[in-house]
This record gives C-alpha cells, structure tokens and sequence, in this order.
C-alpha cells in the first residue's frame, strides 16, 4: 500500500499516536518535518512515517529519552541489529491496518 503522502489521520491511525504526539515530535526531532498542502494540511512522506515508526520504537520499546533519540536519529549511538527496520514495522503496520479493516467488513 504504497502512497505519495499520508495525511495525518492515516499516519495516526498507523502509528497508534494521537496527532497532538505527532505535532510535538515535529516541534522536539527536527528530523521530522512533513510538508504542508495548499490546504495547510500535513502531507507525510514515506520516509516520514518509517522516521515516527522509528521515534515510536525508540521511546516506547526501548525507553529512550529524548536526548537519547536525538542522539540515535544522528547516528551517535550503536545500532541493535536484532530489531526490525522502521520500514519493515511500517509495512506490517500496515497489512494489520488492512486486515482488520477487511475483518470488520465481513
């Protein structure tokens, strides 16, 4: 389920945050900063929405601080290999979406 952009109801709805989390983490993680449409409305990227997957993990998996996230999204810190990529926890993320979607359908 490849798109261009995801609005912020889609990447809420992805991710499990609130969009009031997703506005505070533009404002604390430079490294997140959607563009807006002519509509004022956040269009996130692709690689946006593997960057809040990533953020999530970092915080909330791996009980990060703040500082500790920054420092990780620069490279400052050792990777872990045994976890997945942000894009391969987007892309589950996604086909759950999907299937639950399908499953309250039936």
């Amino acid at each position: 389920m490849k798109k261009l952009y995801y609005s912020m109801g889609e990447v809420s709805k992805l991710t499990g945050l609130a969009p009031h989390v997703l506005r505070t983490w533009e404002k604390t993680y430079s490294e997140l900063s959607p563009k807006k449409n002519s509509a004022g409305n956040r269009a996130y990227k692709e690689e946006e929405l593997e960057l809040i997957f990533r953020i999530k993990e970092l915080l909330m998996d791996k009980k990060f601080s703040t500082e500790g996230v920054k420092k990780a999204l620069k490279g400052e810190l050792p990777e872990n290999e045994d976890t997945l990529s942000p894009e391969a926890i987007k892309d589950l993320t996604e086909i759950r979406v999907f299937l639950n979607e399908l499953l309250e359908r039936i």
